[in-house]
C-alpha cells in the first residue's frame, strides 16, 4: 500500500498540465538520473591537506543548474563556501582566481554539493545543526527547486 502510494506521489509530482486552445494536455517527465555525477575533492575522498595549503573540488554534472557548497568543520559548524551556476560537464571548483585555502580547526571536514535546477535561496545556512537535513530541506523549499540532487565528500585537515 505504501508502496503503491509513493509510486503515485512520484508520478503525479512529475505531472505537467498545460492549457492549450484546442483543449487540455497533460505531460509526464520521471527523471530518476543523478544531476551530481562525480564530486570530491582534487586529493581524492579523504585527502589530507595541511594549514595554509588549498583544496579544489572536482565536480562533474549530468546538466547545467546552480551548485552550493557547505562545508561541517570538525568543531561542528556549518557554513556555505560558495553558489555557481555551472553547465553540464566536468568543473574544478573554485572557478577563475578564486581560491579555498585552509584554516583551523584541524581535523575531519565534511562537504556537500547540492544542486538545484533553480536560482538559489539568499537564505544563509551558517551555525552548529543538530539535524543538518531540515536545514537542507529548508534550502531547498527556498531555492522552490523542482530538481535537485546532492552529493558528499570529504577530507582531512592536518
Amino acid at each position: 500500500m505504501r508502496l503503491g502510494l509513493l509510486l503515485l506521489t512520484g508520478l503525479l509530482s512529475a505531472c505537467t498540465l498545460v492549457v492549450e486552445p484546442a483543449g487540455l494536455s497533460l505531460t509526464y517527465r520521471l527523471d530518476f538520473g543523478r544531476a551530481i555525477l562525480r564530486f570530491e575533492p582534487d586529493r581524492g575522498p579523504g585527502g589530507v591537506y595541511y594549514l595554509g595549503e588549498e583544496v579544489r573540488f572536482l565536480l562533474t554534472l549530468a546538466e547545467p543548474g546552480w551548485v552550493a557548497l557547505f562545508v561541517e568543520d570538525p568543531d561542528g559548524r556549518t557554513y556555505g563556501l560558495d553558489r555557481f551556476y555551472l553547465a553540464r560537464g566536468t568543473h574544478v571548483l573554485p572557478p577563475g582566481a578564486y581560491r579555498y585555502t585552509l584554516v583551523p580547526p584541524r581535523g575531519l571536514h565534511r562537504v556537500w554539493a547540492v544542486y538545484t535546477d533553480q536560482a538559489p535561496t539568499t537564505l544563509r545556512l551558517e551555525g552548529v545543526y543538530r539535524d543538518f537535513e531540515g536545514v537542507l530541506r529548508l534550502y531547498l523549499e527556498a531555492a522552490q527547486a523542482r530538481r535537485h540532487d546532492r552529493a558528499e565528500t570529504f577530507f582531512y585537515l592536518r
